[in-house]
């Protein structure tokens, strides 16, 4: 009756979903497209030749070890967007659910100690009233067994979007920008949860206060990663 008067929406067109859909309606289901092999082995994305790196990350010395992205960009972005600024919180479970079934294996080959959300600075948490990242990784470790660490970082910064900057820039705007604030020294690997990976500025900065802090492996996991 609940789910009659006031229906969930596709996580991909939005549609209300009709009763025993789940997450999207069926015709969007049919139509979902994930970022497959061959992939680059730091960052994921797409390449041409199997078992190498992308451009990007032949010329860019990383500081997180690797990371996988589920849905091609085109096919998700809107939906992301949604998620992410009009406030389609629902849309977390299914999320949650396809990175799981998607990026099972990489997760089972990491075997993380925990799932750390990309933090948003407190006065973009107090306009927006969530943090998608948070959720994401809380669906994720329903499904998974793997604890998150919601709190071990901070955003010292309130950064512009990264979108504005090019690749020089996005890192300068990045450095600096996180903080620990709790103690991580007992983690050892960790996967970073995120909803899109551009040039791993972000990913990177973070990653670096979490090795000054005593982690030792960082990887992660994004819905999409930029220009796929």
């Amino acid at each position: 009756m609940i789910d009659t008067l006031y229906p969930k929406h596709c996580a991909i067109c939005d549609d209300a979903l009709n009763i025993g859909e789940e997450g999207v309606c069926d015709k969007c289901r049919k139509r979902i497209v994930y970022i497959s092999d061959p992939i680059c082995l730091t960052c994921g994305r797409p390449i041409t030749d199997n078992g190498g790196k992308c451009d990007e990350c032949v010329n860019t010395r990383h500081v997180f070890k690797a990371g996988r992205s589920v849905f091609s960009y085109d096919f998700i972005a809107e939906s992301i967007y949604r998620f992410k600024y009009l406030n389609r919180t629902e849309y977390a479970a299914f999320f949650g659910a396809e990175t799981v079934k998607a990026q099972g294996e990489f997760l089972a080959q990491i075997k993380p100690d925990a799932i750390i959300p990309v933090p948003l600075h407190k006065k973009r948490m107090l306009k927006r009233g969530y943090n998608q990242a948070a959720l994401l990784a809380h669906e994720m470790s329903k499904l998974t067994g793997i604890p998150v660490y919601e709190d071990c970082l901070k955003r010292s910064k309130d950064t512009v979007p990264q979108k504005k900057f090019n690749k020089k820039q996005r890192f300068i705007n990045m450095k600096k920008a996180f903080i620990v604030g709790k103690n991580v020294v007992k983690l050892s690997k960790v996967i970073v949860v995120d909803d899109i990976f551009t040039t791993g500025s972000t990913i990177d900065s973070l990653s670096l206060e979490l090795k000054k802090a005593g982690v030792k492996d960082i990887y992660f996991i994004t819905l999409t990663s930029a220009g796929t």
